[in-house]
């Protein structure tokens, strides 16, 4: 048996997963970044320091989860934030060093993907399509919200992504982070959110958002949200209301880019598609009224997750 390892050092996770030449995930080692109490973040550098100590002991924990010494044929590592000339960021330069010392020591091929299609590949291999040569994509997390037109390349095995819409000022993750933090949630929110939102016994509150296109603009959200703190509504009201609202606008851009695409197939990735409300509001609002069919993946795999560069360097083989 012989594997492929992947590595994807995000803005807040780090993450080493292992495939074996079947497809299948044998080791799958996480650790989401550590980020002080009240805070909204961390700086690249804070992240760089983290994702440093992390990966050795992750990469140790992922060989242990298969007890027995290994060698890769390949390695895939997610080296910077999107599959444009221009994008960087120093969190991802600790993930391809890593990598590059592995592949040299090992006389193995490295393949470089951009985080975004870490996504995409992580997608596709847990939920088992689209398989169409082309289709919709949906990336929403806290730093992009974006709906892609998504083509694969059978020459190169990658993927040709061209942006339909996305959002005009902060991404759904951020709305759901910044609410979040200000209810007094940990950061990241989302999965707190969710869990607070569960317990709302009250009607919700109809959040106004524009979309326009495949377009959308959260940074109003936020604002009206604010208020409805200030006015001491329910906390688990407002993150139950503000899942609504994200779920309302996704629904709207996705309509939209069928429209203009004629593209019925979509995958949905990236932190806040996980949210199982969100996902239940748009399957009734759209594949259970035949308006499109929706590919989610195993909410393990739609955050942040280094399967989807494992399974690249997979392909590629």
């Amino acid at each position: 048996m012989s594997y492929v390892l992947g590595i994807d050092t995000s803005c807040y996770t780090t993450s080493v997963a292992i495939l074996n030449n079947e497809g299948q995930l044998v080791a799958d080692s996480r650790r989401i970044l550590q980020v002080k109490a009240g805070r909204r973040g961390l700086q690249q550098s804070e992240m760089v320091f983290q994702h440093t100590r992390n990966l050795p002991e992750l990469f140790i924990d992922a060989c242990q989860q298969l007890d027995t010494p290994i060698r890769f044929k390949a390695i895939g590592v997610s080296a910077f934030p999107r599959p444009l000339p221009d994008s960087y960021m120093p969190a991802f330069l600790v993930g391809e060093g890593y990598a590059k010392v592995l592949a040299l020591s090992q006389g193995v091929p490295l393949y470089r993907i951009s985080h975004q299609e870490n996504h995409m590949f992580a997608g596709l291999w847990s939920a088992n399509g689209p398989t169409a040569e082309s289709f919709l994509a949906v990336h929403l997390s806290g730093g992009t919200t974006e709906v892609l037109q998504v083509t694969r390349r059978s020459d190169t095995k990658r993927l040709d992504i061209k942006i339909l819409g996305g959002s005009q000022d902060i991404h759904a993750g951020q709305l759901v982070d910044r609410i979040g933090v200000l209810l007094g949630l940990n950061f990241p929110a989302g999965v707190h959110l969710e869990i607070l939102a569960k317990t709302n016994q009250e009607s919700l509150i109809k959040i106004p958002v524009t979309v326009r296109d495949a377009s959308v603009s959260f940074a109003g959200p936020e604002t009206y949200v604010r208020k409805l703190v200030a006015q001491n509504v329910p906390a688990a009201t407002i993150a139950a209301s503000v899942q609504l609202c994200i779920a309302r606008a996704v629904t709207t851009m996705i309509k939209n880019a069928i429209t203009q695409t004629s593209l019925p197939n979509v995958l949905l990735v990236g932190g806040v598609m996980a949210n199982q409300s969100i996902r239940q509001y748009l399957f009734q609002e759209l594949e259970a009224v035949n308006i499109a069919k929706l590919h989610f993946p195993n909410n393990v795999y739609s955050p942040d997750n280094s399967v989807g560069a494992a399974y690249f360097a997979l392909t590629c083989q």
